[in-house]
């Protein structure tokens, strides 16, 4: 499963955004890889939180290994100490194994996760041990397809909007206004500024000179974690 720019969105943001238009069609087509199974999304982006991508991928294949897939029931069977001796925090497997207790006791509900509007799965979400709203929107973008989502927590996504409109502050009622232009597809929007942010565009600086450069898990070269 892939999250792809589809044509209607792009022309939709081509239209609705002049210098977001110009940056996509530099840019190109972006394809990235999708979470697929919803419980796995959840186990991913966890485990992702504050860690490079690099170390988030030897985490998951650590994962898959040694419990044979990412499921409730396999997360059980690892234990909070197995889980941990993948080489994540001891908090982190904590949060990791009771939200697994809870998924397959049925205390939280998958399904009506999956049937709530983009508000409420947030709020779901974000109310577990574990998972704050930067996780939540993760979730719903490349776990749940969701198409409409753009974090005010993602710190690259904010660099790729500075670099774009050459913004040297970027408050949240300023981020506010262009996700209401982004809408109803800011979750290709958010590709593009991850691709801007990753140095897609050479010629773009971020007019807020950081001492180092401020990254995401999704802001990579090609174009493919906030804890409570």
């Amino acid at each position: 499963m892939h999250v792809s720019c589809d044509a209607a969105a792009v022309a939709y943001l081509c239209a609705r955004d002049r210098m977001l238009g110009a940056a996509i069609s530099r840019i190109g087509p972006i394809r990235r890889e999708a979470d697929g199974d919803l419980f796995a999304s959840l186990t991913r982006h966890i485990l992702g939180q504050q860690v490079s991508t690099a170390a988030l991928a030897t985490l998951w294949a650590r994962l898959l290994a040694r419990a044979g897939g990412a499921t409730p029931a396999a997360l059980l069977g690892l234990g909070a100490g197995g889980i941990q001796a993948l080489g994540t925090s001891h908090r982190k497997a904590g949060y990791l194994h009771a939200f697994a207790e809870r998924v397959h006791s049925g205390a939280f509900d998958l399904d009506a996760l999956a049937a709530a509007d983009d508000a409420q799965a947030i709020r779901m979400l974000a109310a577990e041990r574990g998972l704050g709203v930067w996780t939540a929107e993760m979730v719903l973008l490349f776990g749940m397809g969701r198409p409409n989502i753009i974090s005010y927590g993602d710190l690259a996504i904010r660099r790729g909007m500075r670099m774009l409109y050459g913004r040297r502050e970027l408050p949240p009622e300023a981020f506010a206004r262009y996700a209401k232009r982004y809408a109803p597809h800011a979750s290709v929007a958010s590709l593009y500024l991850w691709a801007i942010a990753a140095g897609s565009l050479p010629e773009l600086t971020d007019p807020a000179a950081p001492a180092r450069k401020e990254s995401s898990p999704h802001a990579k070269r090609t174009p493919r974690n906030a804890p409570k």
